[in-house]
């Protein structure tokens, strides 16, 4: 009965369509407040971030007074939302309606203060930036202002100091991909036409998303695919090996690269890193299968191939290999081997003995015409595959040397590259 009282009391002539002062002059304070409690989502095709939040509204409403003595001394009492004034305070960035549930009643006090509390489905926009993925850090608005009425109706203040607001965690859900790390408060008054001034209440979001499930499933896999095409230089350049090998890491790789494609996110405005570093690893593992190709042509040349040029044997058998450091180089002097030396002293007694045999036989002497052409015949044969012979080892030597050239620049290039990441994404984590 006295609660029914008292909500006669209170609705008797109150019209919640005008401002509740008894002063038009001056201006109804709505102080809010601010809790996040789950980050739902973060959408970076579409810019969206999708938040649940604790949100807090108060204002004191001058012709909702009761003295609590007259009434059992009820001091507080839940009046239904559409029976009171409320202030028309939205939010600027939102995007959409959430599944927030509806909360019927206000709380009232004896001094006029109305309380508003509701959880809030809040999808606003939000503009991310993905650059750093997965090491990146999301600074969101979320800004809280009148739609209508200008300051001189109704201004706008913070229900708590900005410090407590900005270290305050208690209900947030820390288990998601995503960590708070705090929430920046600030108000602000501006003015459209220069005449009127309205007042907002900007509140930051600053998150950071946790980097331990994208460096398992995408890092980790392309390093270990880049370190084994490191370890495919040390088959050996003359072998067919090293090509099969680095083409089915290319292969691997790009069924990796379609795989991860549905992980990264997408923006019509640029894309993350981690992509670009993708791609890159993409064009080493190509500019590695095309290196092992050549190399493998040079050491494979076919007969009839001229000599190693001097130049190149100033420039790579040389200084390559004193820049290189490549230990048992070969002078590639012409080397008489001795098969040549037996064949010559072989055919000077057969010249010998076809002088002692001038005296015999004219049929003896056909027979030793005869051997000495299928001799000289073969000789030749042995010299010119023992000159293939040694072009072949020239040719094999300038392959082994530019081989480990190339294996050092583009090792180089990858250390220097990875060293390069790994210190952007290690400030980035830990900034």
């Amino acid at each position: 009965a006295t609660l029914v009282r008292l909500s006669d009391y209170l609705t008797e002539g109150y019209r919640k369509g005008v401002r509740p002062v008894r002063n038009w002059t001056r201006s109804t304070t709505v102080a809010i407040d601010l809790m996040v409690y789950a980050i739902l989502s973060v959408d970076e095709k579409n810019q969206v971030l999708t938040t649940y939040i604790w949100y807090r509204q108060q204002w004191t409403d001058e012709f909702l007074f009761w003295n609590p003595e007259d009434f059992d001394n009820v001091k507080q009492v839940s009046v239904p939302i559409s029976n009171v004034w409320m202030p028309d305070i939205l939010i600027n960035e939102f995007v959409d309606v959430g599944k927030s549930p509806e909360i019927p009643y206000v709380y009232v006090g004896f001094d006029g203060v109305v309380q508003n509390y509701k959880p809030i489905q809040v999808m606003t926009a939000c503009s991310l930036n993905i650059y750093n993925f997965p090491f990146d850090v999301q600074n969101c608005s979320l800004t809280f202002q009148s739609w209508l009425h200008t300051i001189k109706d109704i201004n706008i203040s913070l229900l708590r100091t900005p410090e407590e607001v900005k270290v305050d965690k208690s209900v947030f859900m820390n288990q998601g991909e995503w960590e708070l790390l705090h929430i920046l408060s600030k108000y602000n008054t501006f003015s459209i036409d220069e005449e009127d001034y309205y007042a907002e209440i900007k509140f930051n979001v600053v998150i950071r998303r946790r980097p331990l499930f994208y460096t398992v499933s995408l890092l980790l896999p392309s390093i270990f695919l880049m370190v084994m095409d490191i370890v495919g230089f040390y088959l050996p350049p003359d072998s067919g090996e090293r090509v099969s090998f680095k083409i089915t890491l290319l292969l691997g790789y790009s069924v990796f690269l379609i795989i991860v494609s549905d992980t990264l996110p997408a923006t019509a405005i640029g894309t993350p890193l981690i992509g670009v570093y993708f791609v890159v690893c993409m064009a080493l593992l190509v500019i590695s299968l095309t290196e092992t190709v050549l190399i493998v042509r040079l050491v494979h040349k076919q007969d009839l191939q001229p000599h190693v040029p001097d130049w190149v044997k100033r420039l790579v058998l040389e200084k390559a290999t004193a820049l290189l450091c490549v230990r048992n180089r070969h002078k590639f002097d012409p080397i008489s081997p001795k098969g040549h030396d037996l064949l010559h002293v072989k055919g000077n007694g057969m010249n010998t003995g076809r002088v002692g045999a001038s005296s015999g036989t004219k049929g003896c002497e056909a027979v030793l015409d005869t051997l000495l052409a299928e001799i000289s015949s073969i000789r030749q044969f042995l010299e010119k595959r023992e000159e293939y012979r040694g072009i072949a080892r020239e040719w094999l030597q300038v392959g082994y040397v530019l081989d480990v050239l190339l294996f050092r620049i583009y090792l180089t290039t990858m250390l220097a590259y990875s060293v390069t990441l790994g210190i952007l994404w290690s400030v980035w984590q830990y900034a």
